[in-house]
This record gives structure tokens, C-alpha cells and sequence, in this order.
């Protein structure tokens, strides 16, 4: 593990939006950019940056009232998380990057692929698309279902959350600290951007998005449904690295598969 210097930064989005990243290694090296996922921020990636090669510049972005980002907005889609990343690209003047999004990151990932194509080289998702109660767009029952739970009781439907993502085996320490981060997440935020991901149509985003996506999906909660539903867009790749949070669990294995992607 190296130790990187890293400069925090800020770009400006409309609605009082200010999103906060921070920026390591050289301008000329190969970039990636980090995205959180639902109720996490970008601290979560502090060890693996530690463990990618110092060529790489590295931004690992709070999106918008996450971590230290702080926003008004009224929009909390997916498409518009993917704007907050758009911006910390352009800030930065990158021209070329591959975007790796963990869970609800993982989808921001491929809208900002949506939006940059031709800045986005490559999507890397860590434990996300692969869930179809989930990612895909559900109908209105499901959709409803799924978001009363987190109206009737949200730390109830959190939990329900991190359990679900959780193989069997793993310390139930682990699970209780993510509980505790997710659940903080600051509201209307939390409930909106719930709601965003579960009408987020991410088979339409798929047919626009041509650059190549790799999943790194958990291969204990991994399903043979989802592989015959998405094998033929995007390459599926089990895991033994941990939980659905396994980029913290294991982040010099997470590390090796990024650099396996970008030098590869």
C-alpha cells in the first residue's frame, strides 16, 4: 500500500449544489473516478486508492448530499447523480476515464457513460446491476412496495437492505457499522434517491450506453436469473472478496481487479 497526497476540491452545480472530491496522482496517468453508493460517500474508497498504482489519477467523488456534498435540489434521479460526476470530469478537464460505481454508484456509473460517451471508456460496477428486484425499472407494484417499506419504517428497510447484501459467515460487526452509515443519510436525499434508483430504467440506459460494463457482483448473492437476463450486455464477473461492500472488506483484492480493467 502507498500512501498518495490528495488535494480536496469542489465543483459548483445548479440548485446550491456543491460536490466535494478529492484528487490524487498525475494528470497524464490513466483515470478513474470513484462513486459511492446509496447512503455511503467517498471515504469508503480511502484504502483501495491506497493499493491502485501511483500512475493512476484517482477522483473519488461525495455525490450530492453525501459525505461532505451538499445540495437544494429537487431532482434526486439517477441521471442527475450522474450530472454531479459529469462535473467533477469536466472540472478536471479529463478526457478520458473509466468510472467505477459501487451499488447505486454503479448505476450513476452508467448514466454518466450515458451522458460522456465519449469520456467514459469503460463501467465498472462493484456489486451493482446485477440485482433485478432492484436496478432494472419495476412496476408500480413492486416499485411501491419497495419504497413503502422505507416510508413505514426506514431504519427497518435499511437494514433489510444490508442484510440482503450480506453472504452468510460475515461478521455481523461489519454489518452493524454500514447499518450505521446508511441509515445517517441525510433526508429528503435518502428517500428521493431510493426512489430514483427503483424508476430508473436501466435496460433503456443500457441500449444508449455502448462503451464496455464490467460487474463485479458477489458471487454468494449472484443469480443465475440475472446472468441469463444481462450476460450478453455486460460482463458478469463473481467474486470472493466479502459483502456487498467488499471494496472496503478487501480493498487490495478490489484494487487488482480495477487495474486488471484498466490495463487490461
Amino acid at each position: 500500500m502507498t500512501h498518495r497526497a490528495v488535494a480536496n476540491r469542489a465543483v459548483q452545480r445548479p440548485n446550491d449544489t456543491t460536490i466535494r472530491y478529492t484528487i490524487s496522482g498525475p494528470a497524464s496517468g490513466p483515470t478513474l473516478a470513484l462513486v459511492h453508493g446509496w447512503g455511503c460517500d467517498r471515504t469508503d474508497f480511502d484504502a483501495l486508492t491506497g493499493f491502485l498504482p501511483d500512475r493512476y489519477r484517482v477522483l473519488s467523488i461525495d455525490l450530492a448530499e453525501h459525505g461532505e456534498s451538499r445540495s437544494a435540489r429537487d431532482i434526486w434521479t439517477v441521471e442527475e447523480f450522474a450530472g454531479d460526476v459529469a462535473a467533477v470530469l469536466e472540472a478536471e478537464s479529463v478526457d478520458t476515464s473509466v468510472v467505477v460505481g459501487h451499488s447505486l454508484g454503479g448505476a450513476v456509473a452508467v448514466e454518466t457513460g450515458r451522458i460522456l460517451p465519449d469520456v467514459v471508456s469503460h463501467v465498472v460496477t462493484l456489486d451493482a446491476l446485477h440485482y433485478l428486484a432492484l436496478f432494472p425499472a419495476q412496476d408500480e407494484h413492486r416499485a411501491n412496495a419497495v419504497l413503502g417499506s422505507f416510508h413505514q419504517d426506514f431504519a427497518a428497510a435499511t437494514r433489510a437492505m444490508v442484510d440482503s447484501g450480506t453472504p452468510e459467515g460475515t461478521d455481523p460487526a461489519l454489518k452493524d457499522v454500514y447499518f450505521e452509515k446508511m441509515v445517517a443519510v441525510r433526508q429528503p436525499a435518502g428517500l428521493r434517491s431510493m426512489e430514483g434508483l427503483v424508476r430508473w430504467d436501466m435496460d433503456a440506459a443500457l441500449r444508449d450506453v455502448h462503451q464496455p460494463i464490467t460487474v463485479f457482483a458477489v458471487r454468494e448473492i449472484l443469480t443465475q436469473e440475472a446472468v441469463d437476463r444481462y450476460g450478453d450486455r455486460f460482463r458478469i464477473v463473481p467474486v470472493d472478496l466479502g459483502s456487498h461492500h467488499f471494496h472496503v472488506e478487501s480493498p487490495e483484492g478490489t484494487a487488482e481487479l480495477l487495474t486488471g480493467v484498466v490495463d487490461g
